[in-house]
């Protein structure tokens, strides 16, 4: 897919299942289960679609998935299938080598899980060995003082090892990391949530990471309740959501199954419609 200037390829990285409950906070399962039909455990499918961009001789990954890391038992939770990104890249000719630069949206283990690998000796390395990962600073600083609340999904073997070899950056609030490539602060899942705006040929595109995981949490109070911060989530969706659609942006949604990317159309005030566009 072309934006301008830019080569902007959504990958799936791999797929697994969440409850649907969570997945959905507020919302009767009789409306969300119709969209999103569960397993006899509750779950619902899920994928990783994460972004390639290519940009001023760039190629710059946001987010990595989950990684291969983890054991049967977690494979088992969460119904998690192999990890889809080598593959996925190799496809359109790139190897992790070639990887410049990786954001992270945010640290937990479904969107950083692949920043790292297991070398022989099993230690955790950067399975992008020439790129510098960047993060919020905030999302670092909760990662490393995780509580009761969101300690099950921060490993720090994700991004320790990248901060110990110097190879992650912690910005604050937008920052340009390639040309016509920002990131784009999104707080309410966790506070320190950042997004990707990218802009080139006076088009504009967004990912959306976890504040809009699924075209099925385009309506306002269709909210998780892994968020953090539900209602910082509410403002953050009132601010985007609109201008998405009076711009026409492209929007990539990260877990989204069968339609990771489109546009949306204010039908009326703070209500929209999603189109999906071939990714």
């Amino acid at each position: 897919m072309r934006l301008g200037e830019m080569e902007v390829l959504s990958l799936v990285a791999g797929r697994f299942r969440l409850d649907g409950g969570s997945m959905f906070g507020v919302v009767p399962r009789v409306l969300w289960e119709k969209k999103m039909p569960p397993d006899e455990k509750n779950r619902i499918a899920m994928a990783m679609n994460v972004l390639l961009v290519r940009s001023g001789g760039m190629n710059l990954l946001v987010d990595t998935g989950a990684g291969e890391k983890e054991d049967s038992k977690f494979h088992e939770m969460y119904a998690m299938g192999p990890w889809l990104l080598p593959e996925a890249l190799g496809a359109v000719g790139l190897k992790p080598e070639d990887i410049h630069v990786v954001v992270n949206t945010h640290l937990h283990f479904d969107h950083a899980g692949g920043n790292t690998r297991r070398d022989e000796s099993g230690r955790a390395v950067a399975s992008f060995p020439n790129a510098r990962y960047v993060v919020q600073k905030r999302e670092y600083e909760d990662a490393v003082a995780a509580h009761e609340r969101n300690r099950a999904s921060y490993f720090a073997e994700n991004y320790e090892p990248l901060r110990s070899q110097g190879r992650l950056e912690l910005a604050e609030g937008e920052v340009e990391v390639a040309p016509g490539v920002r990131l784009f602060p999104l707080p309410g899942h966790t506070l320190g949530m950042q997004g990707v705006l990218l802009e080139s040929g006076n088009r504009k595109a967004l990912y959306m990471g976890d504040c809009v995981p699924t075209r099925h949490h385009i309506p306002l109070p269709w909210i998780m309740a892994y968020d953090l911060h539900p209602t910082v989530t509410l403002e953050t969706k009132r601010r985007v959501l609109p201008e998405a659609a009076r711009e026409d942006w492209l929007l990539f949604l990260e877990h989204d199954p069968d339609s990771p990317v489109g546009r949306i159309e204010e039908e009326k005030p703070l209500s929209f419609r999603f189109h999906p566009v071939e990714a």
